[in-house]
This record gives C-alpha cells, sequence and structure tokens, in this order.
C-alpha cells in the first residue's frame, strides 16, 4: 500500500539545535530509496508502507547512535485507494485553485 506520510522526529537531551540529527534522518531517507521532502518542522515521505516505517525505524535507531536518550515522534499518515496520488499531485492541486 503506498502511503504519504509527515514526520517529526525531535531527539530530546541533545541541546537546542537539532540539525545533525535531522540530516541523518534525511540520510536514512536517501538510502531507502524513498522520496521525501524535507520542510520547516518535519518531513514528508512517500512509498509503500512497509518500507516508510522500516526507515523511521531506522531514524530512531541512527538518533539513538548519535548520542540521544530519548525521542519523541510525530506522524501523520495518509492513503488512499480510489486514485494514485504522489505528494507533487496534492501540491499541484492546491496551486490549480490558488491561480
Amino acid at each position: 500500500m503506498k502511503v504519504i506520510v509527515d514526520l517529526c522526529v525531535v531527539p530530546i537531551g541533545v541541546g537546542v539545535s537539532v540539525s545533525k540529527y535531522v540530516a541523518e534522518c534525511q540520510t536514512v531517507l536517501r538510502e531507502a530509496g524513498l522520496e521525501h521532502q524535507l520542510h520547516a518542522y518535519g518531513t514528508n515521505i512517500e512509498g509503500e508502507w512497509d518500507t516508510v516505517f522500516a526507515a523511521i525505524k531506522e531514524c530512531h535507531q541512527r538518533v539513538h547512535a548519535l548520542g540521544a536518550p530519548r525521542i519523541t515522534t510525530s506522524i501523520k499518515v495518509g492513503t488512499r485507494t480510489d486514485r494514485v496520488q504522489s505528494m507533487q499531485d496534492k501540491v499541484d492541486s492546491v496551486s490549480e485553485h490558488r491561480q
């Protein structure tokens, strides 16, 4: 099943800057071959359900390996069965209504 996920991984106990941990998660997603788009407060990911959730697990493992003793993660998940729709399709659909 195809899924689009909005992911926000927040390491706790590592200080104020979390960019190196976010960068590590971006590496995980790239290595998994997943389409993803970083935004100011998270990352949108699209792909097959099992692949996406395996990558999220790997993000947690790598962030812990970098020294984060705790992690809190927010995940929004969307699926649809009536048609195939990519992240870009969703953005384009909204853009068409703004013109």
